[in-house]
């Protein structure tokens, strides 16, 4: 029996777009329920890491930070595989069999006996999410390309930006009366929700013709492919440096609002405001990116953070910020920051995976996995640096920034 043909990057270009029959609207929401999933995962958890560290790492607290970190790598790891599965079974199954995973995870997390435990179905949970969050991209990408791709994801950025906004607060509100296991539940309801509304009214993007059969020899040609295409590579490893800051960021932020400015207290409220103050950016690039394009966007987002990164480096470190302002400039830089993710991540996704859409779930998985691996693995250190200042975070943005923007030089649009 021989084995399926390949399909041409031209046969697929002229084969009928599967499933596209949801309004713009209702797919943007639906696509950035399953993409929040992550933010939600994380940002809800926020206000119970010194709860659970004080139940099971009383003698380590420092150690609950790992349970962002873990539900990250999982997320990152499992970006390998579902990319290869979705290109296989389909974007659906993917995405529906990746929310089962996750909330069979958060259940056991009700239960876990231990720190190690959490951490083990955390892991698994970060697994789950990242059917949702590879899959989706996939999806999109079977609908558009280039810059319509570009305005689609923004859209879904901003849709999404609500839910990191009021996850802390939400989170809160549940730690307070179901306690931090009660979370987990939450997790469950939330993807059980977004699963359902993908299996009742999303039709398959990905036509059976399409579809790439599992075959080592095939995901090794394709997985080149990618890695062997340089433009795709500046793009993976600038989006790398981005999260970088960005997750830096995530795990810096809650001691510096304790710790820096004694504000643990109100710090969901502050978190939420900066969260929708910034996701104005995702709505601005979703409207600017026609016109001015990707690279002209990114540059500039990227340049104006690390003037900003400098700036107020320099005053921290020479003692030179008066006291009356710190707080009114950390808070101007995490607007910058989320903003600079709003404004670049799109477009990075769009120009990685403009040459890729014969390949996109393949594609999708490699990038999605190195710069997700890669970006905590700049945020750790950067994360332990914490010295009760905002410096060392706001100082490693700076750097990681300026590296992004070196790269994006050599960045081309059209792939």
């Amino acid at each position: 029996m021989s084995a399926p043909a390949e399909v041409s990057p031209a046969d697929r270009a002229q084969a009928p777009k599967a499933g596209r029959t949801l309004s713009l609207p209702e797919f943007v929401a639906l696509m950035a329920m399953l993409t929040a999933t992550i933010a939600f995962s994380i940002d809800a958890m926020l206000p119970a890491l010194p709860e659970i560290g004080a139940a099971l790492s009383p003698d380590a607290p420092n150690r609950v930070q790992l349970v962002v970190v873990a539900f990250v790598l999982g997320m990152g790891g499992g970006t390998l595989f579902v990319g290869p599965l979705s290109d296989a079974l389909g974007r659906k199954a993917v995405m529906v069999g990746g929310a089962v995973v996750y909330c069979v995870a958060a259940a056991f997390c009700t239960i876990a006996p231990s720190l190690e435990a959490l951490l083990v179905a955390r892991l698994v949970q970060g697994i789950g999410a990242s059917g949702p969050r590879v899959a989706a991209t996939a999806m999109i990408r079977d609908l558009y390309a280039g810059r319509g791709m570009a305005r689609v994801v923004s859209f879904v950025m901003m849709t999404f930006t609500l839910v990191p906004a009021i996850a802390p607060l939400v989170g809160s509100w549940i730690i307070a009366s179901f306690g931090w296991r009660g979370l987990f539940w939450a997790f469950v309801l939330f993807s059980a929700v977004s699963g359902g509304w993908l299996f009742l009214r999303q039709p398959e993007t990905l036509p059976r013709a399409m579809r790439r059969p599992l075959n080592a020899a095939r995901l090794r040609l394709a997985a080149a492919e990618v890695a062997g295409h340089a433009n795709v590579r500046r793009a993976t490893a600038v989006q790398s440096l981005v999260f970088g800051i960005l997750f830096a960021t995530i795990m810096s932020v809650q001691p510096i609002y304790d710790l820096t400015f004694g504000r643990d207290a109100t710090f969901p409220l502050w978190f939420g405001l900066v969260a929708i103050i910034s996701g104005s950016a995702s709505f601005l690039n979703a409207h600017l990116v026609g016109r001015l394009g990707m690279l002209w966007l990114l540059r500039r987002a990227l340049a104006v953070h690390v003037v900003l990164s400098v700036v107020l480096a320099m005053l921290w470190a020479g003692g030179l910020m008066p006291d009356a302002v710190r707080f009114a400039s950390f808070l101007l830089w995490q607007v910058g920051t989320f903003s600079l993710a709003g404004l670049t991540i799109g477009n990075l996704n769009a120009i990685a995976m403009q040459p890729m859409g014969h390949i996109a779930g393949m594609a999708s998985s490699v990038i999605s996995a190195v710069s997700t691996i890669a970006g905590v693995s700049l945020a750790v250190p950067i994360g332990l640096a914490f010295d009760g200042t905002p410096l060392p975070l706001i100082a490693g943005a700076a750097v990681l920034g300026g590296l992004a923007l070196f790269l994006t030089r050599r960045l081309a649009e059209e792939g």
